[in-house]
């Protein structure tokens, strides 16, 4: 019913439509549902008929291979300090690789995110050409881009480090220009009004206010890399992955090695992991003693 003397609907029609509005929610929603699920379920079928074992013989098995290497490992734990000797330099190859390729994405995306920036941007016109380039950069895998690298250069740390480089830059690139959106033009219009050039407005006006933003995305993206760097070693772009893959391709005999490559990655990632996101909370939040100061 309508309100004669306003003209706006009742209550109790209010909460009809209400009610309507809800029951149809509910419905569309419990459609997309069946889809979903009647989408999976097709999918793992035909995944499963076409894998070379079938699942459901195969996930009974699952914990046989760590169970084996974890086995040998143990018979043979008198070897892993030396075995954590001989493959730490792959281990500084693997950290050379994600801090360098971190560095090189971090300032290309430096750039790319002041060019993708309304008030920021050298070139304003420019502008989409420089977001798709991140788009780009950033759709790509790295495993990807070093396959190619590695049919072009052969195989080693600089294909990995180029393609995650690449990667990086894409990603950073987009969340620096989110980031780049917050801060005031009011500094780059002050700074442009006593002549200075874009670089000065950008160093002395922006990158001030972005900074700890921009430092934090960069920790978390190094965490990521080393992660990358080690998955790339799988197809030949060297550090702990090659070193892995060669221990796992080997076999029985080695799976102590892959043991102490494993324990390595974890114990490397985790370190990384707790201090960069110590670094992170110094710089977003500042220490506790100068908050409370």
């Amino acid at each position: 019913m309508t309100d004669l003397t306003t003209g706006s609907p009742s209550v109790d029609q209010i909460r009809t439509d209400y009610t309507e509005m809800t029951r149809r929610k509910r419905v569309y929603g419990g459609i997309l549902l069946i889809v979903f699920v009647a989408m999976m379920a097709a999918g793992f079928r035909t995944a499963d008929s076409r894998n070379a074992g079938s699942f459901t013989d195969g996930w009974r098995r699952i914990f046989d291979y760590p169970a084996e290497v974890l086995s040998e490992a143990w018979e043979k734990i008198g070897a892993l300090p030396a075995n954590l000797v001989e493959f730490f330099p792959a281990l500084l190859e693997t950290l050379n690789i994600a801090a360098a390729s971190t560095l090189i994405g971090t300032i290309l995306g430096t750039f790319l995110a002041l060019m993708s920036t309304r008030g920021m941007a050298l070139w304003p016109t420019l502008i989409p050409l420089f977001r798709r380039i991140s788009d780009v950069f950033r759709a790509v895998p790295e495993i990807v881009i070093a396959l190619v690298l590695i049919f072009v250069l052969g195989g080693g740390p600089v294909p990995a480090m180029i393609a995650i480089a690449i990667h990086t830059a894409g990603a950073l690139g987009k969340l620096f220009s989110e980031v780049n959106e917050n801060a005031s033009l009011k500094p780059v219009e002050g700074l442009h009004s006593v002549g200075a050039n874009w670089s000065q407005r950008m160093y002395l006006g922006v990158i001030p206010q972005v900074g700890p933003n921009y430092v934090s995305y960069a920790l978390l993206r190094f965490e990521i890399n080393i992660r990358a760097s080690a998955i790339l070693g799988f197809v030949g772009a060297g550090g702990l992955g090659y070193e892995l893959r060669n221990a796992m391709s080997w076999g029985q005999g080695r799976y102590d090695e892959a043991a102490a490559i494993f324990l390595l990655l974890f114990v490397t990632i985790v370190v990384v992991d707790q201090m960069s996101g110590l670094l992170r909370e110094r710089l977003t939040h500042g220490s506790e003693k100068g908050a409370l100061a």
